[in-house]
Protein backbone atom coordinates (compact mmCIF):
# COMPACT_ATOMS: atom_id res chain seq x y z
CA UNK A 1 0.00 0.00 0.00
CA UNK A 2 1.59 2.92 -1.22
CA UNK A 3 -0.74 4.91 -3.42
CA UNK A 4 -4.01 4.60 -1.49
CA UNK A 5 -7.10 5.80 -2.89
CA UNK A 6 -10.62 5.85 -0.51
CA UNK A 7 -14.14 6.86 -2.08
CA UNK A 8 -17.46 6.61 -0.66
CA UNK A 9 -20.62 8.25 0.15
CA UNK A 10 -20.41 11.57 2.31
CA UNK A 11 -20.22 10.18 6.41
CA UNK A 12 -18.94 7.31 5.09
CA UNK A 13 -15.45 7.44 6.82
CA UNK A 14 -13.34 8.40 4.16
CA UNK A 15 -11.25 11.13 5.81
CA UNK A 16 -10.93 9.47 9.33
CA UNK A 17 -9.82 6.39 7.74
CA UNK A 18 -7.41 8.01 5.25
CA UNK A 19 -5.88 9.77 8.63
CA UNK A 20 -5.62 6.96 10.50
CA UNK A 21 -3.91 5.06 7.45
CA UNK A 22 -1.67 7.37 6.63
CA UNK A 23 -0.53 7.05 10.93
CA UNK A 24 -0.27 3.46 10.42
CA UNK A 25 1.73 3.61 6.92
CA UNK A 26 3.52 7.14 7.66
CA UNK A 27 2.36 8.21 4.43
CA UNK A 28 0.82 11.86 3.78
CA UNK A 29 -3.01 12.44 3.25
CA UNK A 30 -4.72 14.55 1.12
CA UNK A 31 -7.90 15.44 1.55
CA UNK A 32 -9.70 15.82 -1.84
CA UNK A 33 -12.11 18.33 0.27
CA UNK A 34 -9.54 20.16 1.36
CA UNK A 35 -7.88 20.82 -2.26
CA UNK A 36 -11.22 20.93 -4.04
CA UNK A 37 -12.53 24.24 -1.93
CA UNK A 38 -11.39 27.72 -2.08
CA UNK A 39 -12.82 29.95 0.74
CA UNK A 40 -16.12 30.04 0.62
CA UNK A 41 -16.77 27.11 -0.97
CA UNK A 42 -15.76 28.07 -4.09
CA UNK A 43 -14.56 25.88 -6.70
CA UNK A 44 -11.77 25.12 -8.32
CA UNK A 45 -11.49 25.60 -11.77
CA UNK A 46 -11.36 22.69 -13.87
CA UNK A 47 -8.09 22.74 -15.47
CA UNK A 48 -6.49 23.74 -12.65
CA UNK A 49 -8.32 21.02 -10.57
CA UNK A 50 -6.44 18.27 -13.14
CA UNK A 51 -3.51 19.93 -12.88
CA UNK A 52 -3.56 19.41 -9.32
CA UNK A 53 -4.44 15.85 -9.14
CA UNK A 54 -1.95 15.06 -12.01
CA UNK A 55 0.96 16.44 -9.71
CA UNK A 56 -0.42 14.39 -6.38
CA UNK A 57 -0.84 11.32 -8.30
CA UNK A 58 3.21 10.92 -9.74
CA UNK A 59 4.23 11.41 -6.18
CA UNK A 60 5.51 8.42 -4.65
CA UNK A 61 2.99 7.76 -1.90
CA UNK A 62 -0.08 9.10 -0.73
CA UNK A 63 -3.65 8.29 0.92
CA UNK A 64 -5.87 10.15 -0.74
CA UNK A 65 -9.64 10.85 0.53
CA UNK A 66 -12.48 11.95 -1.47
CA UNK A 67 -14.56 11.10 -4.79
CA UNK A 68 -15.06 13.97 -7.50
CA UNK A 69 -16.01 11.62 -10.10
CA UNK A 70 -15.62 14.22 -12.52
CA UNK A 71 -12.22 14.06 -14.83
CA UNK A 72 -10.08 12.95 -11.94
CA UNK A 73 -11.32 10.15 -11.30
CA UNK A 74 -9.45 7.82 -14.01
CA UNK A 75 -6.31 9.22 -13.32
CA UNK A 76 -6.70 8.50 -9.36
CA UNK A 77 -7.66 5.32 -10.22
CA UNK A 78 -4.71 3.86 -12.70
CA UNK A 79 -2.25 5.76 -10.26
CA UNK A 80 -3.44 3.91 -7.13
CA UNK A 81 -2.24 0.65 -6.37
CA UNK A 82 -5.25 -0.11 -3.50
CA UNK A 83 -8.82 1.31 -3.57
CA UNK A 84 -11.09 1.10 -0.67
CA UNK A 85 -14.77 2.04 -1.25
CA UNK A 86 -16.43 2.79 1.88
CA UNK A 87 -20.22 1.03 1.80
CA UNK A 88 -22.45 1.84 4.48
CA UNK A 89 -25.59 1.98 4.75
CA UNK A 90 -27.35 5.54 3.51
CA UNK A 91 -29.24 6.16 7.35
CA UNK A 92 -25.33 5.76 8.94
CA UNK A 93 -24.29 7.92 6.55
CA UNK A 94 -27.05 10.49 6.90
CA UNK A 95 -26.75 9.93 11.21
CA UNK A 96 -22.83 10.94 11.07
CA UNK A 97 -23.40 14.01 8.33
CA UNK A 98 -25.73 15.59 10.75
CA UNK A 99 -24.01 14.92 13.97
CA UNK A 100 -20.67 16.17 12.50
CA UNK A 101 -22.41 19.27 11.08
CA UNK A 102 -23.98 19.53 14.82
CA UNK A 103 -20.34 19.15 16.20
CA UNK A 104 -18.78 21.46 13.65
CA UNK A 105 -21.70 24.26 13.54
CA UNK A 106 -19.51 27.30 12.22
CA UNK A 107 -16.34 25.45 12.26
CA UNK A 108 -13.64 24.68 9.42
CA UNK A 109 -13.05 21.06 10.01
CA UNK A 110 -8.96 20.21 9.39
CA UNK A 111 -10.14 18.00 6.70
CA UNK A 112 -11.91 20.69 4.53
CA UNK A 113 -10.48 24.15 2.33
CA UNK A 114 -9.96 27.19 4.55
CA UNK A 115 -13.17 29.25 4.73
CA UNK A 116 -15.32 26.78 4.06
CA UNK A 117 -16.96 26.15 7.87
CA UNK A 118 -19.15 23.09 7.94
CA UNK A 119 -22.35 23.17 6.07
CA UNK A 120 -25.42 20.98 5.52
CA UNK A 121 -27.41 21.81 2.39
CA UNK A 122 -30.36 19.50 0.09
CA UNK A 123 -27.98 19.25 -2.88
CA UNK A 124 -25.18 17.38 -0.50
CA UNK A 125 -27.99 15.38 1.38
CA UNK A 126 -29.90 14.20 -1.98
CA UNK A 127 -25.98 13.23 -3.00
CA UNK A 128 -25.66 10.79 -0.27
Amino acid sequence: MRRVMIIGSGGSGKSTLARQLGKILNIEVFHLDAIHWKPGWVETPLDEWKAIIDELTKKETWIIDGNYGDCTMETRIQAADTIIFLDFPRVVCLFRIIKRWLQNINKVRPDMGKGCPEKIDWKFLKWI
